[in-house]
């Protein structure tokens, strides 16, 4: 029997773990994998501030699957056969150890995104993966008795038995026409994963405090998320806008990124017990200026920016906070209004949410139910996570699956 050639388009994630995989599995035959651009694992390089955030500490399949707007019952199976903890196991058996850190985010022991990229390679190389940059799919035939004639930049055509698309994220319907040729749909692509513009001024001034847990809420959806904010100087970041945006995505998209957002700036005290606290420092400090008395660790220069947009004056003392005041104060610091401008995206690292459509696609192999011979990997798909980690988790376990499904390994271990 002739031996059987893979071609894999795609050299980030999850094109690099199904190669590896593939390759641990089969006996005999070759794989290709091809990538369009001079970068092997270009997202890989930058994600993390350039430390990779590889997954993320949550070793329950389920709860797992629950980090997903798009894609949560679809992992349900895959997830039962390669989650969070196979990553850590699979990167640890090749000499690379994961640290976790306090919000349950996982990095290489070095912090250093080249370490994942070394290893990646290394695996691939190892295991007799041909590796080819500047070689991109441009089109792709379905031959009648099977198999697959590639055209590749610069007019190349190569033939292969097994085809998987990792090409990232349908950022541009165009970027799907590889897997429309085959006979799949997609779901529309919109950004997922992005920060918001507010154009305040004296929020601009702020740019660089970072506040340990706020609440952000859109006002009139159920989009609602609680974690780490960050000033900018375009607006708001952070793991709570992100995550905000990851669940919205298509909401907010539809309202043209322009939209009221309620800010709640210590969300673990209600009205009553911020009633308590000022009780306190009117008995504490009744001479002091409200402006120069914030919160224990709450960022001063922002305090005096709420107290001033509170509709209080500088100059008031704690002994004359009215009770009129004291409500318009707490009002302010649970409910600060911004208005939403845009969303501003890092080009090279940003999520979409869209892709090929999840029913048309098999997830025991990650082949398509369509297209005999095609599989998927990786963000190609309409599956996106919020930010910690996930998404790369998404494309280490489709990838693995697709890459030992090709070779003819099955589901099983």
């Amino acid at each position: 029997m002739k031996p059987e050639r893979i071609v894999i388009a795609g050299g980030g994630a999850a094109g690099f773990f199904a190669a590896a995989a593939g390759a641990d599995s089969r006996h005999g035959g070759e794989i290709i994998l091809l990538e369009k651009t001079s970068q092997f694992l270009a997202k890989v390089k930058i994600s993390g501030g350039g430390r990779c955030n590889v997954t993320h500490a949550c070793f329950d399949a389920r709860e797992l699957t629950t980090q997903y707007p798009r894609g949560e019952r679809a992992l349900i199976a895959p997830f039962k056969q390669f989650q969070a903890a196979d990553t850590v196991d699979w990167f640890e058996q090749r000499g690379v150890k994961l640290k976790t850190e306090a919000d349950g985010r996982m990095f290489p022991a070095t912090d250093s995104s080249q370490t994942i990229i070394d290893c990646l390679m290394h695996s691939a190389q190892k295991a007799g993966v041909k590796l080819r940059l500047n070689c991109g799919v441009e089109r792709v035939f379905r031959k009648p008795d099977g198999g697959f004639e590639l055209t590749l930049t610069h007019g190349e055509t190569l033939a292969c038995d097994k085809l998987l698309l990792a090409i990232g994220g349908c950022r541009t319907p165009a970027l799907g026409q590889l897997a429309i040729l085959l006979g799949h749909t997609l779901e529309p692509p919109v950004p997922s994963l992005f920060t918001f513009q507010v154009e305040v001024p004296w929020l601009h001034e702020l740019a660089g405090i970072a506040l340990e847990t706020v609440e952000a809420a859109v006002p009139g959806t159920k989009l609602r998320e609680r974690g780490a904010l960050l000033l900018t100087h375009r607006g708001l970041s952070g793991p709570a806008i992100l995550r905000l945006s990851a669940w919205g995505a298509r909401e907010l998209h539809d309202r043209n990124y322009r939209f009221p957002l309620h800010i709640n700036w210590l969300p673990h005290l209600n009205a009553e017990e911020l009633a308590a606290e000022f009780q306190k420092q009117r008995q504490a400090q009744p001479a002091r200026f409200i402006v120069n008395a914030p919160p224990a660790k709450f960022p001063a220069r922002l305090w005096e920016q709420l107290v001033s947009a509170s509709g209080l004056a500088r100059e008031t003392r704690w002994a004359a906070l009215s009770g009129g005041a004291q409500h318009r104060l707490i009002q302010q610091l649970q409910r600060s209004e911004f208005p939403v401008t845009g969303k501003t995206l890092n080009k090279d690292e940003f999520v979409t949410c869209g892709g090929v459509k999840l029913s048309e696609v098999n997830f025991k192999t990650m082949e398509s139910r369509v297209c005999p011979g095609l599989f998927f990997a990786g963000e190609v798909l309409d599956i996106d996570g919020i930010t910690g980690g996930f998404n790369f988790q998404a494309a280490w376990t489709t990838g693995w699956l697709a890459g030992r499904a090709m070779a003819g390994s099955g589901i099983g271990r």
